[in-house]
């Protein structure tokens, strides 16, 4: 018996989630880096590559996603804010997400009209079509279980990456 009831052999061969690949190394695996980093990879390379891998689920799953875009009360266009120096389209997983927004906000009691986008859509089409430095930022009411989607490449589209070495969000 396992320390918590079953098999311990059950136990022993469990699936374990592939987002456990990609979470920050515990010591026994930063002692593997260290196997890789015998083998010519440096451990700071393979926690690096991780992280970019652990990156492109989240960014897959978000380009794949439906995600809920509040509109501006008065015009109808998408509902963005701007901080540091980038505009960030706002976005939320669900409406409980986007209510917990509209609470923080203090406007809570006001209807929020919204649109389903495909978060492809947010990055490929409505980040380039601001002219602006520009994001999307998911749940950003719900703290660390919010996520930001920079100006980057491999996030948007290169012509208006701020890291592209090309456009900059100065000359847009």
């Amino acid at each position: 018996m396992a320390e918590h009831g079953g098999d311990a052999n059950a136990a022993a061969h469990a699936r374990r989630s592939r987002l456990y690949d990609y979470a920050e190394p515990t010591v026994s695996e930063r002692e593997e880096s260290g196997a890789a980093e015998a083998s010519g990879i440096p451990a700071a390379d393979a926690v690096e590559r991780g992280r970019r891998a652990f990156a492109a689920v989240l960014l897959g799953e978000f380009r794949r996603t439906a995600v809920l875009v509040p509109l501006d009360a008065e015009d109808g266009s998408p509902l963005t804010a701007d901080f540091g120096g980038v505009r960030w389209f706002y976005a939320f997983s669900d409406e409980p997400a986007l209510a917990r927004f509209a609470l923080a906000r203090g406007e809570g009691g006001r209807e929020w009209p919204y649109q389903r986008w495909l978060g492809a859509r947010l990055l490929d089409a409505a980040v380039p079509a601001t002219g602006v430095v520009c994001g999307v930022a998911l749940d950003c009411a719900d703290g660390a279980g919010g996520t930001l989607f920079p100006p980057v490449r491999g996030v948007v589209p290169d012509a208006v990456a701020v890291d592209a070495g090309g456009e900059t969000g100065d000359e847009r």
